[in-house]
């Protein structure tokens, strides 16, 4: 069986591109492909996946369950434990466990205030 090759055929719309058209090029179709995995995953979370994330990054699964409840009273889940406890420690320039604790312990209130500002703020 032969196969005729159409790779000639199909690059025609790319031939007048520089490489760094063709970079971004690549990249605006690589982010055009994750953006609904992106949606999916945002959508479509659960309290033992967001358990399982902060467990890799070191909690215990009570310190894990504890902050995963805290994040649904809040109303909070479906911007991921992980991201909240990421996000809370770049804004206080802290380690992450060092900000994933603050939100389940004596001060946690303050630290949900300062959670619900970055996420409506976008920082």
């Amino acid at each position: 069986m032969h196969r005729e090759d159409d790779y000639l055929q199909r690059r025609k719309h790319l031939v007048n591109l520089s490489d760094e058209e063709l970079h971004q090029r690549f990249w605006d179709l690589a982010n055009k492909i994750v953006d609904p995995l992106l949606e999916l995953a945002r959508t479509h979370t659960s309290p033992a996946i967001e358990q399982s994330v902060l467990l890799r990054m070191g909690f215990s699964s009570l310190e894990t369950r504890e902050i995963v409840q805290r994040c649904q009273e809040h109303e909070l889940l479906g911007k991921g434990a992980g991201h909240i406890v990421w996000k809370l420690a770049k804004y206080h320039k802290i380690g992450t466990r060092e900000a994933g604790l603050s939100l389940i312990g004596d001060k946690a209130e303050q630290n949900w205030v300062d959670v619900k500002r970055l996420f409506q703020r976008g920082v």
